[in-house]
């Protein structure tokens, strides 16, 4: 069982900027591919970005690339995200998963197979 725990979350103003990470609970997280989601009030939880096992491989949703950076410390056993340049449509509750497969590199919720419980980002106009 990986138990993942997501912070770094709160309010900032549009144009401003958040670093969340995930910390996982598990030695082997390096084996690990790595995801970020977030889910807005009344959508879908959507993809945000990943990262495969080991050195990472990323990959970033087209309304993020350019503003946000995923990034691994094996280390640490932890995951980051960096957002820059937030804007208001990128308020959401952000989620952390972890994908057993470390070739994976997937936009889709149900490759994952443990989930963090959630930061909420909020960003004011």
């Amino acid at each position: 069982q990986v138990q993942l725990v997501e912070s770094g979350g709160g309010l900032v103003q549009a144009g401003g900027s958040l670093r969340l990470s995930c910390a996982a609970s598990e030695r082997t997280f390096s084996n690990y591919a790595m995801g970020w989601f977030r889910q807005a009030p009344g959508k879908e939880r959507e993809f945000v970005a990943a990262i495969t096992g080991g050195r990472g491989r990323t990959l970033y949703a087209d309304s993020v690339k350019a503003r946000f950076t995923i990034a691994r410390d094996n280390d640490k056993n932890t995951v980051f995200l960096q957002m820059n340049s937030l804007k208001p449509e990128d308020t959401a509750v952000y989620y952390c998963a972890a994908d057993l497969n470390y070739y994976s590199i997937s936009s889709l919720a149900g490759e994952y197979d443990y989930w963090g419980q959630g930061t909420q980002v909020t960003v004011s106009s």
